[in-house]
């Protein structure tokens, strides 16, 4: 897990990841968005539109970490969801 952590911190960097809602929906209505973490502790709402809409464009989603640790590995605050666009990094964080 905390290999994953890491290398989500890496395709931060890269340029490779997508953070927040508004930008990560817009990524997958582009058709550029390849995978999807959010946030553990996201509200239901949140939770609900995320998985509805990856639903739609058949994107998996890994919603095993918090926010705090999805956050704290990225450099970002209070984000809750993160959209993979780089195929690379795609095959190491899965």
């Amino acid at each position: 897990m905390d290999k994953i952590l890491s290398n989500l911190g890496l395709c931060q960097k890269a340029g490779g990841l997508l953070s927040g809602y508004d930008i990560v929906y817009e990524g997958i209505k582009n058709n550029k968005v390849l995978y999807i973490f959010l946030a553990s502790d996201a509200s239901n709402n949140t939770k609900k539109q995320v998985y509805d809409k990856a639903k739609s464009y058949n994107i998996e989603i890994c919603d095993k970490f918090s926010s705090d640790e999805l956050n704290k590995s990225t450099g970002n605050l209070n984000k809750m969801v993160f959209g993979v666009v780089n195929r690379g990094f795609l095959k190491i964080l899965k």
